[in-house]
């Protein structure tokens, strides 16, 4: 049978639910803290149940031999190194929905903390002191509450200010009209928020898009006297200009349960004005923690034992029987989502998926659960194949499927095409007889080109001059050019260039490229 250590703390419960199906387990809840003991115990174990204290790092799955499955009790696996996971071939699953009335609850109770100054005023009256004219506080009815991220914990939190009798407006690039409408919130653009909002409460992963989304210009833009709520991820928030707004009045205040540092031991944000912290607590509740203790006790369970997988942040929910099978579509059904992903910019109504020849015989839920994943990840770092048809649907995108015996030259063919609320764009690819994917057509064209690690993505007018105008620019900046692909509808119309380099661009080699003649926009795509 299977052995399972737990490295921390977890409900009895959980340990019971190994123990009742048979597995060994070794319960362990604080050797998490020490590296070197954790070194030493995880060499023949099979599963590796955690919350956060446990740093999962490269050396660790170094020495683990057997490690077949982590399990993460929560939804952020940032204590995993899940790549070096994936390579060594070891699943990491989480448990993505078990916080999420904790998290939204608690940002709700930080609005009614900073709005009434309740930390300082309790400070105050438990010092003996009666300084009632000083804490003089605002309802929070009437006001309108900014969502920036209106997922799933972000809607709980609009439905439940909703019930407070505010009005509430939302950003999220996933968010269409549609659903907007449905959960009772205004849909509209960052910069709209920002000057609108009376309280900002945020609710959106960690990103290069988003870090620092509210940035020193953003508080500059905001009402004066707005409240800032933070209760997602540290990095969101420039603390350092943050702080600045709270010492001058800009902002009326602040609550923060996140930080850029954790441990926040100290931090710029201390001791500013009306402001209320709180040590990452979000998940911070009995119920949330027996939850996820509960959930990944089952899910890890049901993979050591049946091969079932779920929750899995490098892995599709499919069987063993089907893995060989469908493992080379999935994984280029995720990569013809990540292209059109990194591409759009726009909020998503749609998605259609077509699949076309013997691809269209086979169990089609891994695959277009794996297409939706690379469309939203790279705006929502923690989508996994479990919950990615989940928050598609949350946010009203809808999801098509399409099936079709062959009809061109190819065996096998997914196109997939996302529908904004401007356009409809496409991209379609095919798996060759060496198991690799290949891009084959992008907006109607044809070309064929691997998906490289490193790609400028590159639409012209195709005209002469355009390649050599290119290259002398890349090779200035230094870009190595590792293959260059070309597609064009006719002579003299819409061309689309595919660039592998060897490793990302600047963002200044970009803008050059951008600015040649002839082209009209240019991307850098990775895979």
């Amino acid at each position: 049978m299977p052995t399972v250590l737990i490295s921390d703390k977890l409900s009895p419960t959980a340990v019971d639910i190994f123990k009742d199906r048979g597995i060994t387990t070794i319960y362990e809840p604080d050797l998490g803290k020490d590296k070197d003991a954790l070194l030493a115990a995880i060499a023949e174990v099979d599963g590796l149940a955690i919350r956060s204290a446990t740093k999962v790092t490269e050396k660790v799955l170094e020495a683990a031999k057997n490690l077949k499955v982590i399990g993460r009790a929560g939804i952020g696996v940032d204590n995993v190194d899940v790549p070096a996971a994936s390579r060594a071939g070891v699943i990491v699953m989480n448990t993505p929905f078990g916080n999420s009335i904790t998290t939204a609850e608690h940002a709700v109770a930080m609005m009614f903390a900073v709005s009434r100054q309740i930390a300082a005023a309790d400070a105050s009256t438990q010092a003996g002191k009666w300084e009632k004219n000083r804490f003089m506080g605002r309802e929070l009815t009437g006001k309108t509450l900014g969502v920036i991220g209106c997922g799933n914990i972000g809607s709980i939190v609009a439905s439940r200010a909703i019930g407070l009798r505010l009005r509430v407006i939302a950003f999220d690039p996933f968010l269409t009209s549609e659903r907007a409408q449905e959960i009772g919130v205004e849909k509209v653009e960052l910069d709209e928020l920002f000057r609108r909002a009376d309280l900002i409460t945020l609710h959106t992963p960690l990103t290069e898009r988003t870090k620092n989304i509210v940035s020193a210009e953003a508080i500059a833009s905001m009402k004066e006297g707005a409240i800032l709520i933070n209760c997602a991820r540290g990095g969101l928030v420039d603390e350092t200009a943050l702080r600045a707004a709270l010492d001058s009045g800009k902002l009326g205040g602040a609550g923060i349960d996140v930080f850029s540092t954790e441990p926040a031991t100290e931090n710029v944000l201390f001791g500013a004005p009306n402001l209320v912290c709180t040590p990452h607590l979000g998940a911070a509740t009995t119920e949330a923690q027996e939850n996820v203790a509960l959930q990944v006790a089952e899910q890890m369970a049901d993979y050591l034992l049946r091969g079932a997988v779920s929750n899995a942040l490098n892995m599709p929910s499919i069987t063993a029987e089907e893995a060989p099978i469908l493992t080379p579509f999935v994984t280029l059904a995720e990569r013809l989502g990540s292209f059109a992903g990194q591409l759009t910019e726009t909020g998503i109504k749609g998605l259609r998926i077509e699949y076309e020849g013997t691809v269209a015989s086979l169990n089609l839920k891994a695959l277009t659960a794996a297409a939706v994943t690379g469309l939203m990840r790279p705006l929502l770092q923690d989508v996994n194949m479990v919950s990615a048809p989940t928050i598609a649907r949350d946010r009203g995108i809808a999801v098509e499927e399409v099936r079709r015996e062959q009809q061109g030259a190819y065996e096998n063919y997914i196109r997939l095409t996302v529908i904004t609320e401007r356009q409809e764009r496409s991209v379609a690819g095919t798996v060759f007889s060496d198991g690799k994917p290949r891009i084959i057509q992008v907006k109607g064209i044809n070309l064929d080109a691997d998906f490289a690690s490193h790609m400028l993505y590159v639409t012209n007018q195709d005209k002469p001059g355009f390649i050599g105008n290119i290259g002398t620019t890349l090779g200035e900046a230094g870009v190595n050019i590792a293959n260059f692909t070309l597609g064009r509808k006719e002579a003299g119309g819409e061309a689309i260039c595919l660039i592998e380099v060897d490793g990302a661009p600047d963002p200044a080699i970009l803008a050059k490229v951008e600015a040649l003649p002839l082209v009209t926009q240019a991307k850098a795509l990775s895979f």
